[in-house]
Parts: structure tokens; C-alpha cells; sequence
């Protein structure tokens, strides 16, 4: 098996909706291997291809009942509220409260084409909505409020130019230098 490098935030891949897969063969089946292999070696709980650079829409994930994949996903129905601390392997390291439904219904194929139906809630409905967010090409930083974005857009912007992390806007290092 294979791990792959995570796209992070800046990666155009993630702001991309992926596409159905048409047919489920020997290289799906590989690729969900390595997907697993990848989410574990992470460590996550769930893994989007696109996070992976394959355009194509599934997603593996495991909340502790062991590795599951889902092909072509879609949630059909959603109920309640949810506020949960959020993060993503694409955006390492940092963590915001979420507010998404609590109870979904989603819908795909397992690796050996059959349909899915699965009700979920809590931590794995949390972990359904988070992939598939990824196959739509929206990063968690979108679901922030604008407070929120600006200040992970700080940090990340900081991390990017490899400024300190007490300092990301960079200009602290320009108030103490010597004239």
C-alpha cells in the first residue's frame, strides 16, 4: 500500500467539485486501500479523495467501528443542530466550533457497487457532512464566520511566509530593530 501527501489550504485541487465515479474497479478498490492507509497514518477520522488530489467523488472514514468507504455520496436529509470543535487534515492544526446538522441521511456505494443508505448523527454525521463539504470543493475555513476566517486567514498567511507564530502579520520583527 501506498500513503499520500494531504493537499493543505492553498491547494486549488480543494476548491474543486470532484467527479462521479463511473465505474467501481481494481483501481477504486486501490485507492481506497491507500486512502485508509493515509487517514491513519495521519491520523484523521475521515479522508476525501480530492484531500488525496484524485478528483473523484468518495470519501473513507472510520469513528472507530473500522474502515468504511463511500462512493458517490449524497445526503438526502438532514434535521437538528450541532456545535462541535472542527478541524481538518487539510487545514492541520487548527480547530474551530461548527455549528452543522446533527442527523443525516446519506446515500452512495460501497466498493462493490451496492447502494448505501445510512442514518448517522453526532460524530459520524458530523464526519459524512465534513467529506462530502471536501467533493463540493468547500474547505472548512468557508463554513467560519467572517470574525473567524479572518483570523484563520492570519494564521495561515503567517504560516506560508513561515513568520513566527506570535507574529503573523509579520511587522512585529520590524518595532524592534535597531535604526
Amino acid at each position: 500500500m501506498t500513503t499520500f501527501a494531504i493537499r493543505q489550504y492553498g491547494d486549488p485541487v480543494l476548491k474543486q467539485r470532484t467527479k462521479e465515479i463511473e465505474e467501481i474497479d481494481g483501481s477504486v478498490a486501490k485507492l481506497v486501500a491507500d486512502m485508509i492507509e493515509t487517514m491513519y497514518d495521519a491520523p484523521g477520522v475521515g479522508l476525501a479523495a480530492n484531500q488525496v488530489g484524485v478528483q473523484r467523488r468518495l470519501f473513507v472514514y472510520d469513528i472507530g467501528t473500522g474502515p468504511q468507504a463511500v462512493i458517490n455520496p449524497r445526503i438526502v436529509e438532514t434535521s437538528g443542530e450541532w456545535t462541535y470543535e472542527e478541524g481538518c487534515l487539510s487545514v492541520r492544526g487548527l480547530s474551530w466550533p461548527i455549528v452543522r446538522p446533527d442527523a443525516v441521511h446519506l446515500v452512495g456505494l460501497d466498493l462493490d457497487g451496492n447502494e448505501m443508505s445510512l442514518e448517522a448523527d453526532t460524530l459520524e454525521g458530523r464526519c459524512f457532512q465534513h467529506e462530502l463539504d471536501h467533493l463540493d470543493g468547500i474547505l472548512l475555513l468557508e463554513r467560519l464566520d467572517e470574525d473567524q476566517r479572518r483570523e484563520a486567514l492570519s494564521i495561515l498567511r503567517a504560516r506560508t511566509l513561515s513568520l513566527p507564530a506570535g507574529d503573523p502579520d509579520g511587522l512585529g520583527g520590524l518595532l524592534h530593530q535597531p535604526s
